[in-house]
């Protein structure tokens, strides 16, 4: 009978009673957990073994973790959430403006926790399961861009584009719709997959970043244009529209 692999996860917080929480819960839902202190534990961590996800506190001794997400997300393709005390729109915004998957602020409930894990982990692991099932991988062409989705590669005129997870799967969800406005909360269903808050304007903080490496002029742009006071549209032929 054939087994299925349980996803590892790595966290990082210098809270050794919130650590303990995180890896004994994670655990008991099925997950392979190492929990670790810090970044220097956190790249030890990351050289020993491969992990599917890194639950990642903002504010840690030494190297905080904005700095350890930059570092993590230029070497290699892991989906992040960040976990921090800080609640202000700022500090969330920041961290994904690095590169997060997803942010969460202390204190919360581990069911919520547990919800985002499920969801950041179910994105990252469809392109693989698709490759493993043997279907031909997908690919999308716009512009100068080919858009692989088995492998999660995004190529310009034959050279990569690095995109993290969250980058992707925006991208991939709006190719999957092309000419059709879709506003903020449809965005978030299709991308997040579970309850978001009211007037969660996240979704603009990816779109804007997606726009910075796919746009030649991201202040004017030809793929994802805003439709204002209703959302977002994509123009898969690139063509300058008025709107």
């Amino acid at each position: 009978m054939e087994t299925t692999t349980p996803a590892r996860i790595l966290v990082v917080d210098d809270d050794p009673g919130l650590r303990d929480l995180l890896r004994r819960y994670l655990e008991e839902q099925g997950y392979e957990v190492v929990a670790v202190r810090d970044g220097v534990e956190m790249d030890r961590a990351l050289a020993d073994a491969a992990f599917d996800l890194l639950i990642l506190d903002v504010m840690l001794p030494g190297e905080d973790g904005l700095s350890l997400l930059r570092r993590t997300v230029s070497r290699q393709a892991l989906p992040v959430i960040m976990v921090s005390a800080r609640g202000e729109d700022v500090d969330r915004i920041v961290g994904l403006e690095v590169g997060a998957d997803d942010y969460i602020a202390k204190p919360f409930n581990p069911r919520e926790l547990l919800a985002r894990v499920r969801a950041v982990l179910r994105r990252h692991s469809a392109a693989t399961e698709d490759e493993a099932s043997g279907e031909p991988e997908g690919i999308y062409r716009f512009g100068p861009f080919e858009m692989h989705v088995a492998s999660q590669r995004l190529l310009r005129n034959g050279e990569e584009v690095p995109l993290t997870t969250g980058e992707f799967t925006l991208l991939r969800v709006l190719t999957e719709h092309p000419q059709r406005v879709l506003d903020r909360n449809t965005l978030l269903d299709l991308i997040k997959g579970y309850e978001h808050q009211p007037f969660d304007r996240s979704i603009d903080v990816r779109v804007a970043r997606l726009r910075r490496k796919i746009e030649d002029d991201a202040s004017h742009p030809r793929y994802i244009r805003t439709v204002w006071g209703r959302g977002y549209l994509f123009a898969p032929d690139g063509n300058e529209v008025s709107e």
